[in-house]
């Protein structure tokens, strides 16, 4: 072989080597794009007591989900309340799901609304979901939300249950949501039962990311009347 045969080699080599690289580079970059703007999607920031967590809400196929939840985080209705519950699965460590929100504060609540379910709106209870907590009536979700940690297809829609309304993703700080979900519980009645947690964390604030905010007109009463 040739002086210039083995130039020709080598260079080759070096191409080759350089596009797999790129590849790699590119592969390890789509979780990262995920974080980005992207159309319909509205991404929100939760800041809380031990870390960050970013939403992806999906506002294209669950309208009215999103609309009801950024109407809490426009307002600052999330401000200042907490996660204050560690749902963990009895049959798989360390999966479960955690909420937080207003919840029963009167002094922040807006009017509830209409359930979307899973089966209309596609989206699924897999690992990281953002779904609306609610009560035994289907369309009485507000101000308190829950994220998965792991697949809960229990919170899907059947034909016996109407299930929860999802409406997006927790796409960045999900080592926020395990650590929140690893916290010691306790307490609780009924479906809460040892599942509440012994030291809520803060929900500092919720920015919404994307798009102008659109508060609504109604009264910021917990800004000036103490529980």
């Amino acid at each position: 072989m040739s002086m210039r045969d083995g130039r020709r080699i080598g260079a080759s080599m070096t191409v080759r080597v350089s596009l797999a690289v790129g590849a790699l580079l590119l592969l390890g970059a789509g979780p990262a794009a995920n974080t980005g703007p992207r159309p319909g999607i509205v991404r929100v920031r939760l800041d809380t007591s031990v870390g960050r967590i970013l939403l992806a809400l999906d506002a294209r196929r669950a309208p009215a989900t999103t609309a009801n939840f950024l109407k809490y985080v426009d307002d600052g209705r999330f401000d200042g309340t907490s996660f204050y519950r560690a749902a963990r699965s009895k049959k798989v460590p360390g999966q479960g799901f955690i909420q937080g929100g207003i919840r029963q504060d009167a002094r922040r609540i807006l009017p509830p609304y209409p359930l979307e379910t899973t089966r209309q709106t596609g989206i699924r209870h897999l690992d990281a979901t953002v779904s609306m907590a609610r009560a035994a009536n289907p369309d009485s979700a507000g101000g308190n939300f829950v994220i998965t940690v792991g697949p809960a297809p229990q919170m899907d829609w059947s034909p016996r249950f109407e299930g929860y309304a999802a409406f997006g993703h927790a796409v960045a700080g999900t080592d926020t949501v395990k650590r929140i979900l690893a916290l010691p519980s306790g307490g609780g009645f009924d479906a809460f039962k040892g599942q509440m947690i012994l030291k809520p964390v803060t929900l500092i604030r919720a920015v919404r990311l994307d798009g102008k905010p659109q508060p609504t007109k109604e009264p910021r009463i917990w800004t000036w009347m103490p529980r």
